[in-house]
């Protein structure tokens, strides 16, 4: 996931009162009254100082938000399951069509929002609006931090697990099989437990917390920025080591038995049948989510900070353009060419996975000899530990940033509540995983959140800010000249393109087979939905046996349903902390 999970910011600095500005409520009125101006900053509202130092730190922030996990665990999955070649057209056509223009919107609307005091998602979409209710659209905004980061850290903290583990050479001599037995042994999975408690992930996931705690509470340019200066660039080191390593692998070398570059002909090779096939348009669109980071917040987060003038056309661009050079490019060269050269292609089509880089890849580096197998291990999972933290800080910020404006904690305060918050959400991803809790945070938080917040900023960016207020703001101070054709992308392109992939998650069919699920609705039969469609996955559809309780002990379904019910009371309770948030503002002015 990347998430990197996808499986999101922009904001700017302060608003001058004119004397012929005439105050109303809670907007201004300017001489061309047809302008309004949600939400000014007011006397007593304080507007953060917090600043990005450099041009490269900000988008080397930028792209780590959006380089993460997904980027080199399910990128190469998404492809292999959805035909290699046939996923690559519908991926890039979305990265222009959608990914590109979210992009725009999402820097536009953090750095709008900034000139206002807003940092977080609520405030932001309150000051594009016309309207109080949408300040609530922003909820999403600070959920979805919330509660992705509370599993992603779990698996971040996988990653440095075995970063050490490759550096002891625990995985020297090991089979396949022992290996994949011992990422069952890590997290005390296998077995049939209820809780799957394991000392070792535990204490690795609370190093991991502690590193993102303690980042995060040093502050923008001296926390998030100098860590992603330094995160980046080994990422991409450790990237093309490997990288390197695999392409230049052949036939008869150290064990393999097949050239790596076979992979990479059934990634590249074009299949153009895929472009009449929504399945693979689904996943490619579902994909760009998780690459780059959009439908979060924490996108429109980091913008927040940027000056009035700032550039955000080029920047933006330039963010989404090295994810995808890091996802693709490295992503693409990694664990497809190895695992083909070793493996076959038929195996990886059989068994590509997110846990691949964990079950599989310590035992292949081991073909390289024990040297350079620890070297390419402590590679391989130091980049995804790299690709993981940035990722991490990245949806940590916005809840702080919440924390700071709204209810004026200070920074540190508000880092130990993010960490605590985070540490109790975490307890039933990590205790409950083999039961459902895990899944049910990536779905709801890591997958739909993402479409549905997408889908309604876009709206509120596009038709309710208005897209020639919303195509001035991208273009104030940019530092390329956008094509105008764009601006219709985003006004009608992609708000139909978000809609088509949300009413497709919505009543996704089963095997994905639109074609004949409509031919059954159309002949009376019903729509055969699939088992993870949201309404599938509601039913809990594809559970036979639907009962709490078996035996006097919880089921798999009241995990489930508990998990369920306490991301909704979550995110219920972040709305209360909205609500009474805006209270206070208006019984301060």
């Amino acid at each position: 996931m990347q998430h990197k999970a996808g499986l999101g910011g922009e904001k700017a600095n302060s608003f001058r009162h004119k004397n012929n500005l005439r105050f109303r409520q809670d907007f201004i009125i300017l001489p061309d009254k047809n302008y309004q101006i949600r939400n000014p900053p007011r006397n007593n509202m304080t507007v953060s100082k917090e600043k990005w130092g450099s041009r490269a730190g900000l988008v080397l922030a930028m792209a780590g938000n959006a380089v993460g996990l997904g980027n080199f665990l399910r990128f190469p999955a998404q492809a292999v399951q959805n035909g290699g070649g046939a996923f690559i057209i519908p991926y890039l056509v979305s990265f222009l069509l959608m990914g590109i223009p979210l992009l725009w919107i999402e820097w536009a609307i953090g750095r709008h929002g900034g000139q206002y005091g807003h940092h977080s998602a609520p405030g932001m979409i309150h000051a594009i609006g016309r309207r109080p209710l949408w300040k609530y659209v922003g909820v999403f905004g600070i959920f979805t931090n919330l509660a992705v980061s509370a599993y992603y850290c779990y698996i971040e903290s996988w990653t440095l697990g075995y970063v050490w583990y490759s550096l002891t050479g625990a995985f020297g001599g090991k089979t396949a099989e022992q290996v994949s037995l011992f990422f069952n042994q890590y997290l005390n999975i296998g077995g049939g437990h209820f809780f799957n408690f394991s000392t070792a992930a535990v204490f690795f996931f609370l190093v991991t917390l502690g590193i993102n705690i303690w980042i995060l509470s040093r502050g923008l340019a001296k926390g998030v920025e100098m860590a992603s200066k330094i995160g980046m660039p080994l990422l991409l080191v450790f990237g093309a080591f490997l990288a390197i390593r695999a392409l230049t692998l052949d036939k008869g070398e150290a064990g393999a038995i097949n050239s790596a570059l076979d992979g990479l002909n059934f990634l590249w090779q074009p299949q153009f049948d895929s472009l009449t096939n929504p399945k693979v348009w689904l996943a490619a669109a579902g994909q760009i989510f998780f690459t780059l980071s959009v439908g979060m917040g924490s996108i429109q987060c980091y913008a927040a900070y940027l000056r009035k003038n700032d550039d955000i056309a080029l920047n933006a661009a330039s963010a989404g353009w090295m994810n995808e050079f890091v996802e693709v490019v490295l992503g693409g060269s990694i664990i497809i060419p190895i695992a083909v050269a070793y493996l076959g292609l038929d195996w990886i089509q059989a068994n590509v996975g997110f846990e691949m880089g964990f079950r599989t890849m310590p035992t292949l580096f081991q073909n390289w000899g024990p040297i350079l197998a620890a070297v390419a291990g402590v590679a391989w999972f130091g980049l995804l530990f790299f690709a993981g933290i940035t990722s991490s800080l990245a949806m940590g910020q916005p809840v702080m940033a919440f924390f700071q404006d709204e209810y004026k904690m200070s920074r540190n305060r508000s880092a130990l509540s993010l960490g605590g918050i985070l540490f109790v959400m975490a307890l039933p991803a990590v205790f409950l995983y083999e039961m459902g809790a895990f899944g049910e945070y990536d779905y709801w938080a890591g997958t739909f959140s993402l479409v549905a917040f997408a889908l309604l900023e876009t709206i509120a960016f596009a038709w309710v800010f208005g897209m020639d207020k919303g195509w001035a703001e991208i273009n104030r101070g940019a530092d390329i000249k956008i094509p105008g054709f764009f601006k219709y992308v985003i006004k009608y392109i992609t708000p139909l393109f978000l809609l088509a992939v949300f009413i497709g998650s919505l009543f996704k069919p089963a095997n994905s087979e639109w074609v004949g699920a409509l031919s059954s609705f159309v002949r009376g039969n019903g729509w055969p939905l699939a088992n993870d469609s949201v309404i599938g996955t509601i039913l809990n559809k594809g559970i036979a046996d639907k009962r709490w309780f078996v035996d006097g002990m919880p089921s798999q379904v009241f995990v489930i349903d508990a998990t369920r019910l306490l991301l909704l009371g979550v995110f219920l309770g972040i709305a209360f902390l909205v609500y009474r948030a805006w209270r206070r503002k208006e019984k301060a002015s």
